[in-house]
């Protein structure tokens, strides 16, 4: 997954009409190109480098994301300091529409990202009579309601093989609509971030990921994995 690992700036120069590629997935997707141009007037074009945060829990929600290049962790710190991940974002997810004046969750950079970012006030004034841009909204909560189901089953009664596996299943199906169906799973997040993310332990992960190479589901390549054994793999994800 390519990905820009630069400090924080505006990208001068940079113009969605010719350089977005995540354009049709995008909350801008259904716009036509007069309105487009005039959405992009209100946008700033910005990069974060490894690490770096694009807003954080209970800061006041003054703007909103659409993520254009490179992976971003969302996550959440409990009362006791341990972190708990609630996702990572994909180019083309939308991140920021609070329901509430703050953020309910903080989001930084795995490896470096480009956002559209968006002052609240202007972004709300631009929507609220372009019901494309309405159903749009509602199409990436409704997904993203069904992404945190899908974690609440993999928080549940599952082994460590099936979490990891229905983990990698998830991520692998998530990448197909950038990337088109592969075998191999690009894993641009850490075993730290997976084991956060599954409430595992990181030795936990890694000992699974161990055990389902050693099975021949996978083969740990540089980056990521490649499944071996399709139809094995869904099953046990799916257990």
């Amino acid at each position: 997954m390519p990905h820009l690992a630069f400090p924080s700036s505006t990208c001068d120069g940079f113009r969605c009409a010719t350089h977005c590629s995540v354009r049709p997935l995008a909350i801008c997707g259904e716009l036509e190109q007069l309105e487009h141009e005039e959405f992009e007037r209100l946008a700033q074009h910005v990069r974060y480098g490894p690490k770096e945060a694009l807003f954080s829990e209970d800061e006041v929600a003054d703007a909103v994301y659409s993520l254009v290049e490179g992976i971003a962790r969302l996550y959440k710190l409990l009362p006791d300091g341990r972190r708990q991940i609630i996702g990572f974002a994909l180019p083309g997810d939308f991140l920021g529409m609070a329901p509430s004046p703050r953020y309910s969750f903080s989001a930084d950079s795995i490896g470096g990202v480009t956002v559209c970012k968006f002052f609240r006030g202007p972004f709300l004034r631009f929507i609220e009579n372009r019901p494309q841009m309405l159903m749009r909204m509602n199409g990436f909560a409704t997904r993203e309601l069904s992404l945190a189901q899908d974690q609440m089953l993999l928080l549940g009664r599952r082994s460590a093989e099936e979490k990891v596996a229905a983990f990698l299943v998830g991520w692998r199906d998530r990448l197909a609509r950038l990337e088109g169906v592969t075998k191999t799973v690009s894993l641009p997040m850490g075993r730290q971030d997976i084991a956060d993310f599954l409430g595992l332990t990181i030795e936990t992960v890694s000992r699974t990921f161990t055990k389902l190479e050693r099975e021949k589901l996978i083969v740990i390549v540089p980056d990521g994995v490649r499944v071996l054994d399709p139809k094995r793999f869904d099953a046990l994800a799916a257990a």
